[in-house]
């Protein structure tokens, strides 16, 4: 599985952004994806997954309720729709793809990574 990220790029502090991933290959319903962050100089960090096993999805604390992770398997797609970004929330967004359906919020249980798309939100 090849995963592209794409959709980052500068936004003001309240504003919106929709990340895509688009995966390659086949039997993209089997697998589970992840979002990961990294911001300049932290390590990287777990945002949200959706998993394929049951549509079982889960945030992070920082994001929650700010942050939605969505799929479409017709189109080979994860999307990640953030709402009031804040400054914090500046890093490099990337993709993540599993055929594990548990501890998700884990980056080792994912095999398939994306190249990361940079996300800035200052004013």
């Amino acid at each position: 599985v090849q995963l592209q990220a794409s959709g980052g790029g500068l936004v003001q502090p309240g504003g919106s952004l929709r990340l895509s991933c688009v995966a390659s290959g086949r039997s993209f319903s089997a697998y589970s994806l992840g979002w990961f962050r990294q911001g300049l100089g932290k390590e990287r960090e777990f945002v949200a997954y959706f998993s394929w096993s049951g549509g079982d999805k889960e945030y992070s604390d920082s994001v929650k309720g700010r942050f939605t992770i969505s799929r479409d398997d017709f189109k080979n797609t994860v999307y990640l729709q953030m709402d009031n970004l804040k400054p914090e929330d500046t890093a490099v967004y990337s993709c993540a793809a599993t055929q594990f359906r548990l501890g998700l919020r884990s980056q080792n249980r994912y095999d398939f990574w994306g190249q990361g798309t940079l996300v800035t939100v200052s004013s």
